[in-house]
């Protein structure tokens, strides 16, 4: 399909536009944020649990859909950002780089246990705003569940080191090494250095971070008009848009979150990451979602979003249990993927 200077292309235009607005706006965001707590003395230890955990764009995304009537749109987000992350980035990881990893037994039972009350809540075929309010609710146990391990066992796995590690190397780009050539880092951190005092830098930080969650509001709009006219254009159902395109363009960043580190020997800090958006996605992202608008949980979302959900999240499980994602299982999970987005479209 050809498309003009008609109404399609400007759905595009704004659809592209608003989710860069919202990413930008989001790595600022948290850049600021970070940096601010330390201005300030605030410890980054939970903060860092907290930021790793929580993937901002998407649930943004999601309760802007959920709110201009979209809630399909919305939950499509939920399970295509998951299978994003399981499928897509874990499976590639495995085909470039076979690594080996060492992940607590103690995380790795959360994470498989933590999905069934996102799925028992809708089995009724109506996740509630009561219903939005539990999970919600869920992910602050999930945190404290994490701090606990992480401050009184021998458990380490989202320490504050960890992730000042990754950023310090700044996983998006490597000078001589280059695969993934994104950087939406806007040197938050060097902006404020110059020309704020130190005295005042800690202010100035929440000042941005204030600055960047207009961005994402505005963002989020935008990019949900337009998402509304490629609905139209393409024929398809919010569900299985917001679970394909729209998460696959919105989460590209998972890709190096995920595979930089294990190219640079690193593993835990990305299966960190797989773990932490695994907990906020069945939990407080579902959650908010519902709270803005009650979801239909009947129909695809029981045949094929929740099925292909459990089997990649088993094989990847599984791979992590067995302490090795070798390029058999990346083979798998691409694949997985792939047919999680011809089963959205065969339905």
């Amino acid at each position: 399909m050809v498309l003009g200077p008609s109404g399609e292309l400007v759905s595009v235009v704004l659809f592209l536009v608003g989710v860069a607005v919202v990413i930008v706006s989001v790595e600022t965001f948290i850049e600021a944020v970070a940096e601010g707590a330390l201005a300030l003395g605030v410890s980054g230890f939970f903060l860092t649990v907290v930021l790793a955990g929580t993937d901002l764009e998407n649930v943004i995304l999601g309760v802007a859909a959920a709110y201009d009537q979209l809630p399909d749109l919305a939950l499509g987000t939920v399970f295509g950002e998951a299978l994003f992350i399981l499928g897509g980035a874990v499976g590639l990881a495995g085909v470039l780089v076979p690594f080996e990893t060492d992940v607590p037994r103690n995380y790795l039972g959360i994470t498989l246990l933590a999905p069934f009350l996102f799925f028992g809540l809708a089995l009724d075929g109506t996740l509630s705003r009561f219903d939005g309010a539990v999970l919600t609710a869920t992910f602050v146990p999930y945190l404290a569940v994490i701090y606990t391990l992480e401050r009184y066992t021998d458990t380490r796995y989202l320490s504050a080191e960890e992730v000042e590690i990754m950023e310090d190397e700044d996983p998006g780009i490597d000078e001589d090494d280059e695969w993934f050539d994104v950087d939406l880092d806007l040197d938050v951190d060097d902006f404020v250095e110059e020309h704020v005092p130190e005295r005042h830098e800690g202010a100035a930080f929440l000042g941005i971070a204030l600055l960047a969650t207009v961005g994402m509001t505005v963002g989020s709009e935008i990019a949900v008009e337009g998402a509304q006219g490629l609905l139209t254009l393409l024929g398809v159902t919010g569900l299985a848009f917001g679970a394909t395109v729209m998460s696959f363009i919105a989460s590209l960043e998972e890709l190096f979150l995920t595979v930089e580190p294990v190219r640079r020997g690193r593993p835990h800090i990305g299966v960190g990451n797989v773990v932490g958006s695994m907990l906020f996605f069945v939990s407080a992202n579902a959650g908010l979602i519902a709270l803005v608008r009650p979801l239909d949980t009947t129909g695809a979302v029981m045949t094929v979003h929740w099925p292909f959900f459990f089997g990649t999240l088993l094989i990847v499980a599984a791979a992590f249990y067995r302490g090795k994602v070798g390029r058999p299982t990346g083979v798998l999970l691409l694949g997985a993927y792939v047919a999680y987005w011809v089963a959205n479209y065969a339905v």
